[in-house]
């Protein structure tokens, strides 16, 4: 479900964007570093590292090809882009000094080896880290489209990433860090402002076919989604101008090789 960039950017990929830069400033870290962002997506957390930390260069690697073309796009300065998956890293043991993954650990079989792979391809001491999104506690854009299409579909309720992804936690991340042997780990709640200029502006992405919710309302019928379109647009809490401010939440996890 995960292909087109376009499509991603304007379903969260917009909101991903600002918990990268808020994610770069929390690692704090000095410049000429050389980078890896596994599975960098559509390049929200590589533009974060070009724009906030004077890489050396910065390593992208992801699994989807619509994914890397929208990299090559919008990853700038010293990037590199290639395919490749994070529990197989194409890449020689101790080469970066910096190793992080961006919103992609809760879609990888195997995390945990996800992370023994950051820990291998890291320098001695250098720095790995990670952020998911606050599924079940801090997302609240999708929190509102679950809650109305379960009230609707009772069986939608096996799709809601609250539920699917409940190990996106700042103690599971801890774990998956420790376990694999890096140090110093230290875990943070991200949180930011998800603002959406009309109620269109909130539905429209889910039109879009990307992440579980739109590939859900891909399978209902006009009337069935019609439905939900109008119980959301009573639920939602728009402002005097049509405005609707919702907040978005990550955890945030880091230690040392």
């Amino acid at each position: 479900m995960w292909e087109s960039g376009t499509a991603y950017e304007a379903y969260v990929g917009r909101w991903s964007r600002h918990v990268a830069a808020d994610f770069v400033a929390w690692l704090d870290p000095p410049p000429g570093l050389t980078w890896l962002d596994a599975g960098a997506g559509t390049g929200a957390l590589t533009s974060a590292i070009t724009a906030g930390a004077a890489p050396l260069r910065v390593a992208c690697v992801d699994r989807s090809p619509g994914f890397l073309t929208a990299a090559r796009t919008t990853a700038a300065g010293p990037a590199r882009v290639c395919a490749g998956d994070a529990t197989a890293l194409p890449l020689r043991s101790r080469t970066f000094a910096a190793v992080v993954s961006g919103l992609t650990l809760n879609f990888v079989e195997r995390p945990e080896v996800a992370v023994r792979e950051f820990a291998r391809v890291v320098t001695p001491g250098g720095a790995v880290a990670a952020y998911v999104w606050d599924y079940a506690g801090g997302m609240s854009m999708l929190r509102e489209f679950w809650a109305a299409a379960t009230e609707l579909d009772p069986a939608a309720a096996t799709l809601d990433e609250g539920l699917r992804f409940g190990f996106c936690r700042d103690d599971v991340l801890a774990a998956w860090w420790t376990g694999a042997g890096l140090r110093d780990v230290t875990t943070r709640r991200i949180e930011i402002a998800t603002a959406f200029s009309d109620f269109d502006d909130y539905w429209r992405p889910f039109l879009g076919g990307q992440g579980p919710a739109p590939a859900y309302l891909a399978t209902r019928t006009e009337t069935q989604r019609t439905a939900l379109r109008e119980l959301l647009r009573t639920r939602l809490p728009a402002g005097p101008d049509g405005s609707i401010t919702l907040t978005a939440a990550a955890w945030a996890v880091r230690g040392r090789g």
